[in-house]
């Protein structure tokens, strides 16, 4: 078992200014971040450390800090930032401890449509995001575009496509599938929005009063559809999440398709992570994508 080690603890309370915590517990269940629940007298956080020499946590502190701008607090909850420290190239994020329970999506599906409403009602001019950031353990490319199929392609399939097996597609395939993408989005009208980013059912929750929440992010902006893509991927959604977003937010033509060419760079980055049955995927999502 890690252990916080006895510098990082007392950096950790003169940044809070606070005395020793009353305990700290492991928390498990990630597998790119050792976490624990970390008590003071008067309040509750979640601590993430990661020693792996890169930025992970701070791109999530910038995500959760510029998706809160967004929210309406009624009906979704993004945990609160409290401190993030780099201690001898150590990353630790202190974030607000929330308890979740389990209630139906229905606070979760508008709070995500409201966010996704007010970020395109401060009207964003261009596609991408300002920092380099972390899919999993994958690089995310920053930048801008202000076309939203150049986005896509130039910072999010591209950059998978070039770490990818040498041996899973040819360079054939390859040129094939970023021109049938092309063709597929030419005449979607994007809802530039700040995303989520990996919205599967993993990263949400329920409070105890029923409001969504929304953790682990990996922002960007982008067209809305791509949050819902990602809902879609693994499932754990339920009928109620999916209402009130589309009440927001209906359902537009082609969106069927459209899953799967969002979706493929979810199973890029899976594949480039894990390999295995993912390489297989990667195919099978090719050859869908190829045949519409």
């Amino acid at each position: 078992m890690q252990t916080l080690s006895p510098i990082e603890i007392s950096e950790i309370c003169d940044e809070l200014g606070e005395a020793y915590p009353k305990s700290i517990e492991q928390v498990h269940g990630g597998e790119i971040h050792s976490s624990w629940k970390i008590e003071f007298s008067d309040k509750k956080l979640f601590l993430k450390r990661n020693d792996r020499n890169k930025k992970f946590l701070k791109f999530e502190k910038n995500c959760l800090q510029n998706l809160k701008k967004f929210i309406n607090q009624e009906n979704l909850v993004i945990p609160e930032v409290f401190a993030y420290k780099n201690i001898n190239n150590v990353e630790i994020l202190l974030i607000e401890w929330i308890d979740m329970q389990n209630f139906n999506q229905k606070k979760l599906g508008k709070g995500l449509g409201e966010m996704h409403l007010n970020s395109n009602e401060s009207n964003p001019i261009m596609f991408g995001y300002p920092v380099e950031g972390f899919i999993g353990i994958t690089h995310q490319k920053k930048g801008w575009e202000d076309n939203w199929i150049d986005c896509f392609l130039n910072l999010r399939i591209i950059p998978q496509l070039s770490i990818l097996q040498s041996n899973v597609l040819d360079k054939e395939t390859i040129n094939t599938i970023k021109k049938k993408i092309k063709s597929e989005l030419v005449n979607h009208e994007p809802i530039n929005s700040l995303v989520h980013g990996d919205l599967w059912s993993g990263n949400v929750g329920m409070d105890e009063n029923g409001k969504g929440v929304i953790y682990d992010p990996a922002s960007w902006w982008a067209d809305n559809e791509v949050d819902i893509a990602m809902t879609k991927l693994f499932g754990g959604f339920g009928k109620e999440f999916y209402e009130e977003y589309h009440k927001i937010f209906p359902l537009k033509e082609g969106f069927e398709k459209r899953v799967i060419i969002y979706n493929f760079y979810h199973i890029l980055n899976h594949a480039n992570m894990f390999g295995g049955s993912y390489l297989s995927q990667v195919k099978n999502y090719v050859k869908e994508i190829i045949s519409f």
